[in-house]
């Protein structure tokens, strides 16, 4: 879609429409919010979306890397102890799509997983030729996932973690959902959709149980929330993850399942300045991983998240063409 936002000049007296009507109402009573409008620079329109389109087009870059969400080419869960070999001939427990016919052996115990490589399969960790027995980590606490490479480089493999299940998550640069992707459509650029919110800060420590597609539920970090107005309404939305990196908002909205995907979508943004406003950019909100591949285990929005709002703005939902090639779990 990406279509040209039309009519700019209107565009420019609303915001500065915006603004006037804030300083006309400074006295008495202002509240905290209302402060902020008034203080706020003027937007520049033009840099505004140029920038935005330069964020959306980074998005899209970043699905598309060699290691992007378009390149999963399986999920392999990893529900009993013991040992199973790993490649793609028909004779191994757990068949890739892609790689050489066996990639070695992996011994699964209650809570370890090791990785023998095959002779001959040429598999890599950190660049170099993997030639002896090696923990596989799921990362996590700051600490990155073993990441073992094929293909001479096209392909790698991890383990990850969802509550108390493992899995092998293999990529691929030759993945059919990366070489066949059909590109994301927006909603125009509509500066009316970056809302300052009010943020309020939660109890040091607190977290919320967040739930994903295949059913592990974890508790995440709750810094806070944020309130806003659309429309005369004032809607509210929790906030999660370390507050250190910013804010991370999962939300469903009126439009899922129509314009949006399904599940809902997801927002980033920066923490609360001084006067705990927090800028809520919808026209950067995002489609998760689920909608580009079978094989990402994507959260869902808490209920606290559902908004009886229409949020006409950002990602819409990626139609996603028919491949061949999808490897089995």
């Amino acid at each position: 879609m990406n279509r040209t936002l039309c009519s700019l000049p209107v565009l420019r007296v609303l915001v500065s429409l915006t603004l006037v009507l804030g300083l006309a109402g400074c006295g008495e009573g202002r509240s905290p919010q209302d402060a902020a409008a008034v203080s706020a620079p003027v937007l520049d329109v033009d840099a505004y979306i140029a920038e935005t389109t330069q964020w959306r087009q980074r998005r899209q870059d970043s699905l598309l890397k060699p290691d992007g969400w378009t390149t999963l080419v399986g999920l392999h869960w990893l529900d009993a102890t013991g040992s199973f070999y790993v490649g793609t001939a028909s004779g191994n427990e757990i068949r890739f799509a892609f790689g050489p016919a066996v990639l070695g052996k992996l011994q699964v115990e209650e809570d370890r997983v090791y990785l023998i490589p095959a002779a001959g399969s040429q598999l890599t960790l950190e660049d170099e030729v993997l030639e002896d027995r090696v923990e596989l980590r799921a990362g996590g606490d700051g600490q990155p996932a073993t990441t073992i490479g094929f293909d001479d480089g096209k392909g790698q493999f991890t383990l990850i973690q969802r509550g108390e299940r493992r899995a092998l998550r293999p990529r691929h640069a030759d993945a059919p959902t990366r070489l066949n992707f059909a590109g994301l459509e927006h909603w125009p650029v509509d500066p009316q959709w970056r809302i300052e919110a009010r943020y309020i800060a939660h109890e040091e420590g607190r977290k919320m149980p967040i739930a994903d597609i295949v059913g592990a539920v974890i508790d995440t970090p709750n810094p806070g929330a944020v309130e806003f107005q659309r429309d005369g309404r004032t809607y509210r939305i929790e906030a999660l993850g370390d507050p250190r990196y910013g804010l991370s908002f999962m939300f469903a909205d009126r439009t899922n399942g129509k314009q949006t995907y399904p599940a809902g979508r997801f927002l980033s943004a920066a923490h609360a300045d001084e006067n705990n406003i927090v800028i809520l950019d919808f026209n950067r909100a995002y489609t998760p991983p689920c909608a580009f591949t079978d094989y990402a285990t994507c959260q869902l929005p808490p209920a606290q998240n559902h908004l009886d709002l229409e949020v006409l703005a950002g990602e819409q939902n990626y139609k996603r063409p028919d491949v061949v090639g999808r490897a089995g779990g």
